[in-house]
């Protein structure tokens, strides 16, 4: 590898113009130690670095890149469409097709809204929720992230999470009240909460899969209870998909558990790397929203033709090549790799996979929850990823993300990535 010398200096340049060098904080690197690299390009499965280092990716843009990066099509895509204009504010058939598209892959959508990011997405949830309901109060699930909006930085996950805060300065006291926190899987807990709440939540959201603490699964019947209970008590279920839409499955993760959430936010793969979000569900609950109900929300650039193009041609793509199947077929490729290293670190380490997300945990299982994850070895963790990236593959640089595949990694790239992950694990 090359001395990061361009990288090194760079960040310092950064740090003198932007709070803490970086745009998003987990980027920075605080949770590892060191200092983050700065990318030249990306291409398939590969990013260089400014100082031309070549590495094997598994963040994929915190998972937008689903078929790699820069795919032709979704390059051709935006080629073509900012010929006729990068953004009008003004209706754009694309964004009449990725409705469509949206309605018929998820078919609990019945309407959507664009947005520009998944914070957007299930900010304007939330606030359409309690204007369907007239209520006030949400639930969330301690380490399921939802983005930087107010009412969400409770006991979150992703960068709050790695930086050892998990609530953010400068969100007021009422609005912290006004968010009740459960821990994930527990029923119990859930019922109770309902028994004493119920007819006062507005709305219940969260990550059917929760991946912004690593990455762990709903137990067998804690989902079906959710959905009764907010059934029962009039509370609308958000399921926020911004990761596992359309990753994890043609229809997202409501799809794989089988069960219909009232609204659902999403974001990432639907964007083919530009920025994105969106938000839908039942007509009933969506057309409270202005024009034609009493709910605002707006966006300028709200279903930019850009995002939509790169989106669709992204989504259409993953339909022609039977993406999911392949994804399915490389995951488990990549988890059988790691399977002697697995083995000969068994009770030190827990590996979680689904579909093309996975996380590797440096603590024994199992991994429920967030009090579970919490117990990773962190200075290990640390260790293993500086060691990774110094022999070219590059993991989330935070024991608390999950990583990603992609259609565009090879088995040789898997290979290689199981014999650096052997050495660096010692």
């Amino acid at each position: 590898m090359n001395p990061r010398l361009a990288s090194i200096a760079a960040f310092a340049e950064a740090r003198k113009l932007i709070p803490g060098g970086v745009n998003s904080p987990v980027r920075a690197f605080r949770n590892v130690g060191g200092e983050p690299f700065f990318v030249q390009r990306a291409a398939g499965a590969h990013i260089w670095d400014i100082d031309g280092n070549e590495l094997i990716d598994y963040v994929g843009t915190w998972g937008p890149a689903i078929l790699g990066h820069a795919p032709e099509c979704v390059i051709a895509a935006i080629r073509e469409t900012a010929g006729n204009g990068v953004s009008f504010g003004i209706p754009n058939p694309l964004e009449v097709e990725m409705a469509r598209l949206i309605r018929a892959w998820m078919p609990s959508v019945e309407k959507v809204r664009m947005v520009n990011s998944g914070t957007e997405a299930t900010m304007s949830a939330l606030r359409l929720a309690r204007g369907f309901t007239g209520r006030d109060k949400i639930v969330k699930f301690e380490g399921c992230y939802h983005g930087h909006g107010d009412s969400l930085l409770v006991r979150a996950g992703s960068g709050a999470l790695t930086h050892g805060e998990p609530d953010s300065a400068g969100v007021p006291r009422a609005f912290a009240e006004l968010t009740l926190t459960l821990p994930f899987n527990d029923v119990e807990a859930l019922k109770g909460l309902f028994a004493r709440e119920g007819r006062e939540i507005a709305a219940v959201i969260l990550e059917p899969i929760p991946a912004n603490a690593g990455l762990y699964f709903p137990q067998p019947g804690f989902l079906e209870e959710l959905r009764a209970l907010c059934s029962q008590y009039g509370a609308v279920l958000i399921f926020d998909e911004v990761m596992t839409g359309f990753r994890v499955a043609r229809g997202g993760a409501q799809e794989l558990y089988g069960i219909v959430p009232d609204l659902s936010t999403m974001g990432k793969v639907i964007g083919g790397g530009l920025p994105v979000g969106a938000f839908g569900g039942r007509a009933e609950i969506m057309d409270q929203l202005s024009p034609d109900g009493p709910v605002y929300q707006a966006g300028t650039l709200s279903g930019n033709p850009l995002a939509m193009a790169a989106g669709l041609a992204q989504l259409r793509e993953l339909e022609r090549v039977n993406g999911w199947q392949r994804l399915e077929e490389i995951g488990a490729a990549f988890e059988e790799a790691l399977g002697p290293v697995l083995k000969r670190k068994a009770g030190a380490l827990t590996f979680h996979r689904v579909g093309s997300m996975f996380c590797l945990f440096f603590t024994g299982g199992p991994v429920l929850n967030l009090a579970d994850a919490l117990k990773s070895d962190r200075e290990a963790f640390g260790k293993f990823f500086h060691r990774a990236l110094d022999s070219g593959v590059y993991f989330a640089p935070s024991p608390f993300e999950t990583g990603f595949l992609s259609l565009a990694h090879t088995f040789e790239d898997i290979e290689t990535t199981a014999r650096v992950a052997s050495e660096a694990l010692g």
